[in-house]
């Protein structure tokens, strides 16, 4: 392959790299129409990938309905490059099965299954979400005609090309990926999208790997809960779990039906588990002491959702102008708790006018002119919604338990338990549409605020907070369970195999006895186990990272982490810290030309990798922009070097 031709290196086959690839070919026509090298690094299957991947306990579940899942940049997307429509989940399922999609491959009987029975309304399993992400793939190559290669290996080491030939050519260095077969891809574009990666514990993390290890006990540090090994884990012990969120719900599936145990249906609706005998007992708690919202099954009955009125450019560019500097708490949440509260309670008020004592007109107008924080604004809505028990309260919904007090472990049962049953209750039924009305609001939100407020303008606390508490926040509101796992859940704690702790979670290790220790402050309630499993994904981190390239990049200060200068000090959020145009940052602060960066690993904000359609999805307007970007140095580079032509290879070392 002539060296002239742009080449561009992807670290990381998953779908965010499939989103890429599909905004390549749709922006080629306008931006670069002539030949492009493109070089795909993944050790798993290209579109799936690791988190994924179809190799999984067919029992776990994605969080989202399958009619909720696409992967193609709709109309509804705000970028420069052309929309790409295409099926969603669902629409691909029907496909395969009438034979108007194609390129899939012959699927067992299981899939099959699964395909017949799936809806709009299903939560797919994440074996047949693998299958959707890498026809999406094959069909994004594709389109970018015999120009993609795929390498199932590990890039391991990036190094520039300085000295080289093309060089001097070059309005960049051009670089050189090593892998771990022994090649060397040359690269004038080298993207990292390597998803969530694994890395070596923290401190806390460390210490208690280090006593289970002295003490003959169990520790799992966090990990994606698939690839955790639980065998060591004997039937009857009693584990401590920290963490209540999606890996919980994961943990659950495998240490329960994983082990042999199965639901069943009772006569009067209700949902009883039969334990296996293989099971161990857990003890669960974390910072709220719930699990995650159930995900809901209403549909909207009133006007329809509108575009934001409050978390608006116009309106953060006015508290720019007053203050200079935002700050999350003071400016920000003010404005997205109006705006959720504005889509939960035009819901309310149109869809269902029996439990309202004024117009929605009348309101809305009202409303707008309040302050959140605002006693005519909760005197308006109390004057609206007779019934206390509707009124929005979304600090009460951050930390339910706030200011309680238990007298004794089962008043946490019981207090736990009547929390998921109430949240069953509004969420999975037709009865409570304006919980899907919230929902849409904070979605709306969570994808604009990457858009609505320049990370530069925030004080450095308030940078953390987006990325840390807005996060979680939105996660624990909006990226729940489907709502059958929470009625697994219940059935799984009448079984006696689940034991809830309660709020603030403390955990400590008693070396006099070779025990953990957890409880709830607010319970004084305690117990002892010799086995820990941290639920949650392991936080970002580049210092501490697994991943052969991160540490090499990080090694040779060609990235760096992000740093925040807060009141107490420098806090590193443990990402890779990355400029405007997705430029790697390196250690001396200075953006590196062609070396991109994009995913959860990143200080970017498009989080994520497939979204709901029709929403405008951040993670799609960031690819369509990350691949324009591609195309121009591709378009560069190619007007730069067209006046030689090199004889060396593309690729160099061991085949």
């Amino acid at each position: 392959m002539p060296a002239n031709i742009p080449a561009v290196v992807f670290v990381g086959g998953g779908p965010r790299t499939a989103g890429v690839l599909e905004r390549l070919a749709a922006n080629r026509p306008e931006l670069f129409s002539g030949p492009l090298e493109i070089h795909v690094v993944e050790p798993h299957v290209p579109g799936s990938g690791r988190i994924w991947r179809y190799d999984q306990h067919p029992g776990l579940l994605l969080n989202s309905m399958a009619a909720d899942i696409t992967m193609f940049t709709d109309a509804s997307v705000a970028c420069d490059g052309p929309a790409g429509e295409g099926p969603n989940l669902a629409e691909w399922a029907a496909g395969v099965l009438d034979g108007s999609i194609t390129d899939v491959p012959d699927f067992p009987r299981s899939l099959r299954e699964q395909l017949r029975s799936l809806t709009g309304a299903t939560f797919p399993t994440r074996q047949l979400q693998s299958q959707y992400l890498e026809w999406f793939f094959r069909r994004a190559a594709r389109s970018l005609g015999r120009n993609v290669t795929v390498h199932r290996t590990t890039a391991v080491a990036v190094t520039p090309a300085a000295g080289s030939p093309a060089h001097a050519l070059r309005s960049s260095a051009g670089y050189l990926v090593e892998l771990a077969n022994g090649r060397t891809l040359r690269a004038d574009v080298v993207v990292t999208a390597l998803g969530h990666t694994d890395s070596r514990p923290d401190a806390a993390s460390a210490a208690w790997a280090g006593f289970a290890a002295r003490h003959g006990g169990y520790h799992a540090a966090p990990s994606y809960t698939t690839d955790v090994d639980y065998s060591p884990i004997a039937p009857g012990q009693d584990v401590i779990v920290a963490g209540m969120g999606l890996a919980f719900v994961d943990l659950l599936v495998l240490l329960m039906e994983g082990r042999g145990g199965r639901f069943v249906e009772t006569d009067d609706g209700g949902l009883r588990y039969h334990p296996s005998g293989r099971e161990p007992r857990l003890w669960a708690g974390s910072r709220r002491g719930v699990p995650y919202h159930s995900k809901i099954s209403a549909t909207l009955r009133g006007e329809a959702p509108e575009p934001l009125r409050f978390f608006t450019v116009a309106a953060v560019d006015a508290l720019l102008a007053r203050h200079g500097e935002l700050d999350f708490h003071r400016d920000l949440w003010p404005l997205i708790a109006k705006e959720a509260g504005y889509g939960y309670y035009r819901e309310l008020l149109t869809g269902s006018p029996a439990r309202a004592a004024m117009g929605w007109d009348e309101f809305a107008a009202r409303y707008s002119e309040l302050e959140w924080y605002s006693p005519a604004r909760e005197e308006l809505v109390a004057a609206a919604v007779p019934d206390a028990a509707l009124h929005l309260d979304l600090e009460r919904l951050d930390r339910p338990f706030s200011g309680r007090r238990f007298a004794n472990h089962q008043e946490v049962q019981d207090a736990v338990v009547g929390y998921i049953e109430h949240d069953l209750a509004l969420r999975d039924s037709p009865d409570h549409p304006e919980t899907l009305a919230l929902f849409l609001a904070l979605l709306q939100v969570y994808m604009e605020v990457g858009r609505v407020v320049p990370p530069e303008r925030l004080n450095a606390r308030s940078q953390q907070t987006v990325h840390g508490w807005w996060h979680g926040f939105f996660s624990f509101v909006d990226s729940g369970p489907p709502p059958h796992r929470l009625r697994q859940m219940l059935a799984l704690h009448r079984a006696g195999l689940l034991h809830f702790l309660g709020p603030d979670l403390e955990v400590a290790a008693d070396e006099s006895t070779g025990l953990f220790h957890a409880g709830s402050p607010h319970s004084g309630t305690l117990v002892a186990a010799k086995a820990l499993i941290e639920a949650r994904l392991p936080s970002p981190t580049v210092t501490r990272s697994r991943n052969p390239l991160l540490e090499s990049l990080h090694k040779t200060g060609f990235c760096a982490e992000q740093q925040l200068l807060t009141a107490d000090g420098i806090h590193s959020t443990g990402k890779l810290l990355i400029s405007a145009g997705h430029q790697l940052v390196n250690a001396e602060g200075v953006p590196q030309p062609g070396l991109l960066g994009v995913g959860p690993g990143t200080s970017g904000w498009g989080a994520g990798a497939f979204a709901r359609p029709g929403t405008n999805a951040a993670p799609f307007r960031e690819n369509d922009a990350l691949a324009r970007s591609i195309l121009a140095v591709a378009r560069g580079v190619a007007a730069e070097s067209s006046a030689t032509l090199s004889t060396g290879p593309a690729a160099v070392g061991k085949n």
